[in-house]
């Protein structure tokens, strides 16, 4: 192997075939910064899972319209929809011993699965009134956290309803990997918070000798307030409370709840980056962070993950051949000198008329220099490759030094984006290889 593909010390390889076929694996959360091909990996796990015999569906968070497509599916909503075309084939084993599997698989609504939690914890009247509630609707389209805390509430409804074997888990995409585990948490406080006990206060006394209290017992708080927030948003702050009175407790008993799924043994984590740097990076952060709240981590996948066949040829040997072509020099092979070619020497002048072989001598002299400028181009091109194959395992070195108990998968780059189904399971190969294509 050449220097490039060598390394101090090689990780444990990530064994992605043993963790979908494990029947006790219930939830694979796939996490990390945005940009690193989460989405795509966790469609094509699922893919390769319902294909070994799982009954999964894959739970994306705001994917690319061509995933969806990829999957045959027009368009992705908050219901899990069956993926045509997916499993081992026939009602019996197959030939490996494995039952046929399904895929569905469903984008996160996060207003509709906020929507779904207040018609299922209050009654019809009441959840008409929240669910027309301005600061309702606002909260519910875009508050801090919503997103995140939505995401695990989804979780938690399909793992109870126990239809499939295997959940696929699309982390939302955020500034920070601690969004994932921190947001949840802070929207269920804020809304079992003291800040909403406060405004509730109202509406526990009640109509207007509630009102009185309020102005007479917190007139300062509220006058601030209604400065900070105006008078019509406070309105509809205390009208949403008093409507949702019944539900807050349940916000964060929910949220408790669903972490504790996620430290549950049937659940496994995999953190997906890049070669790169600032991936990495935050895939270091998310690693401590996950130990740190007692997360079953499976491994790393590393995406987009170049090599070569002819990784035998250095960087610096194919640019000194590239050079050494465009200068019009070659190695003289029994002298091992650089010389002039044949072709250029001088040829003595006899008188005789060589007009025509001459003519044919030019003609090779310059499809010569044609395959040298080629050639040359192409060693450049492989260099080019060498050096972002080095580039890209110092970095991963650097991660696997600081974390060498972490297992990693690394995951060739594909020419082209994902499209199709075909698509998904070359990406399913390259994760259950776990090494890039020349390695």
């Amino acid at each position: 192997m050449s220097e490039a593909g060598m390394a101090m010390d090689e990780p444990a390889r990530l064994e992605v075939d043993r963790l979908l076929d494990d029947r006790g694996t219930r939830i694979i959360v796939c996490c990390g910064s945005g940009g690193v091909g989460k989405t795509t990996t966790a469609a094509a796990l699922g893919l390769r899972a319902a294909e070994r015999g799982r009954r999964a569906v894959v739970l994306t968070i705001d994917p690319a319209r061509r995933l969806a497509q990829s999957m045959g599916i027009d368009s992705l909503d908050n219901t899990p929809r069956k993926v045509t075309g997916v499993g081992v084939g026939g009602d019996e084993v197959d030939g490996d011993g494995r039952a046929p599997g399904e895929l569905h698989a469903m984008m996160l609504d996060m207003k509709r699965t906020f929507d779904e939690i207040v018609e299922g914890h209050t009654d019809p009247e009441r959840a008409e009134a929240i669910l027309a509630n301005p600061f309702y609707q606002s909260l519910s389209a875009g508050f801090a956290g919503t997103q995140e805390y939505m995401a695990m509430e989804k979780l938690g409804q399909l793992r109870a309803r126990d239809d499939w074997d295997l959940i696929v888990v699309d982390t939302p995409p955020s500034r920070s990997a601690l969004d994932f585990l921190d947001a949840p948490k802070r929207l269920g406080s804020f809304l079992d918070g003291k800040f909403i006990r406060v405004l509730m206060a109202p509406a526990k006394v009640g109509g207007r000798a509630g009102m009185k209290f309020l102005n007479v017992g917190m007139s300062l708080m509220t006058g601030t307030l209604s400065k900070l927030m105006g008078a019509s948003l406070l309105k509809d702050v205390q009208t949403f409370v008093a409507a949702m009175d019944t539900m807050f407790g349940g916000f964060r008993t929910r949220a408790d709840a669903t972490f504790r799924l996620l430290q549950a043994p049937g659940t496994a984590f995999l953190v997906v980056a890049a070669p790169e740097p600032d991936a990495l990076r935050e895939a270091a952060y998310f690693v401590e962070r996950l130990a740190a709240e007692r997360m079953p981590l499976a491994g790393l996948v590393l995406n987009r993950v170049h090599g070569s066949d002819a990784d035998q040829l250095s960087a610096e040997r194919a640019l000194a051949a590239a050079e050494n072509l465009e200068e019009g020099g070659i190695v003289d092979q029994e002298s091992g000198k650089a010389g002039l070619r044949d072709d250029d020497r001088s040829t003595p002048d006899t008188g005789l008329d060589v007009g025509a072989d001459t003519t044919a001598d030019v003609d090779d002299h310059a499809d010569a220099d044609d395959v040298d400028e080629i050639t040359a181009g192409l060693l450049r091109l492989h260099a080019e490759r060498m050096q972002v194959i080095a580039r890209e395992q110092r970095t991963r070195d650097r991660f696997t030094s600081l974390h060498p108990e972490v297992a990693v998968a690394e995951v060739a780059a594909l020419p082209g984006d994902v499209h199709d189904l075909a698509g998904l399971r070359a990406i399913g190969e390259r994760l259950a290889a776990g090494v890039p294509a020349g390695a």
